[in-house]
């Protein structure tokens, strides 16, 4: 064999490292023993479930609610959001007419210019005007008040206001100005008697609330809190109705207007005079008159 070149030693080692190289490797699994299993199937099942938890857990804290202010805001808003266009009002006409108390009265048609002595009217608590006045007595001015005097149009301008309201704001001013007048009480209801076969039955009346700023808002606005004045053009006030009078403030524009009532102009004292009205109602007390004169 030594010609030939070949080592048989070579050979035979060649050959069993041929054969080693063919035998399959052996992998050897984790999990050994039954207990190791029981964990691994466990854990297969509560590692999906605690991520399921936990993305749900971040998709509702993003969208937590607000808190304080701006939770009433936010319901504030849902509610607006959910409140009818308009209400159903259930009237029985036989039920007594409410009389207003002289100071309800007079916060809502005489103070524009009671509160301001506009056109030389007696102010509330000028002890000095108002002596000379309640000595002629509560039916004597009830009875001016009525008519009309002198710059003051008739009712202070509201003609839907009845005659004992009327004789209350008088009694009302009065007294806070150092009278002792007495109020009048409500007119007692008609008896049972003289009502009317077709008014025995209670009317029922359904009525859709007007929407705010509406004609007939405005004009019940106007009719208890601004016609005293502008009815008659009481301190320069411009008249209703009087486009030569409205032209140069429809010019401003309506917001100038409105800013012009809310916080008062000239002898015209913040809205009006009745600090009860909200901006909508002195709004829409305005787009009222506007109307008047488009």
């Amino acid at each position: 064999m030594r010609g030939s070149g070949y080592n048989p030693r070579f050979l035979e080692a060649l050959d069993l490292a041929m054969s080693d190289s063919h035998h399959p490797i052996e992998h050897s699994s984790p999990i050994k023993t039954p207990k190791q299993l029981i964990i691994a199937v466990v854990l297969s099942f509560i590692v999906p479930v605690l991520v399921i938890v936990m993305l749900a857990q971040l998709a509702v804290g993003s969208k937590k609610a607000p808190a304080g202010a701006d939770a009433a805001a936010s319901e504030e808003a849902v509610a607006k959001r959910l409140k009818p266009a308009g209400s159903v009002a259930v009237v029985d006409a036989n039920a007594p007419v409410q009389i207003r108390d002289g100071k309800t009265v007079a916060e809502a048609a005489c103070v524009a210019c009671h509160a301001t002595g506009a056109m030389n009217a007696p102010k509330i608590g000028d002890k000095a005007a108002w002596g000379k006045l309640t000595g002629r007595g509560l039916d004597v001015l009830t009875a001016s008040a009525i008519k009309g005097v002198r710059q003051m149009p008739p009712r202070g301008g509201n003609p839907d206001i009845p005659d004992v309201e009327i004789a209350r704001a008088i009694a009302y001013m009065a007294n806070q100005s150092g009278g002792n007048l007495k109020e009048p009480a409500a007119p007692a209801p008609a008896p049972a008697a003289a009502k009317t076969a077709a008014a025995a039955t209670p009317a029922m009346a359904v009525a859709a609330a007007p929407a705010a700023g509406d004609a007939a808002k405005g004009k019940s606005i106007y009719d208890s809190s601004c016609a005293a004045c502008h009815t008659a053009g009481v301190a320069g006030a411009p008249k209703a109705g009087d486009k030569a009078a409205w032209a140069p403030r429809l010019k401003t524009g309506k917001d100038a207007l409105y800013a012009s009532v809310l916080k008062g102009k000239g002898a015209m004292p913040a809205k009006g005079g009745n600090t009860s009205l909200s901006d909508a109602d002195i709004k829409a007390s305005v787009d009222y008159l506007i109307g008047l004169v488009k």
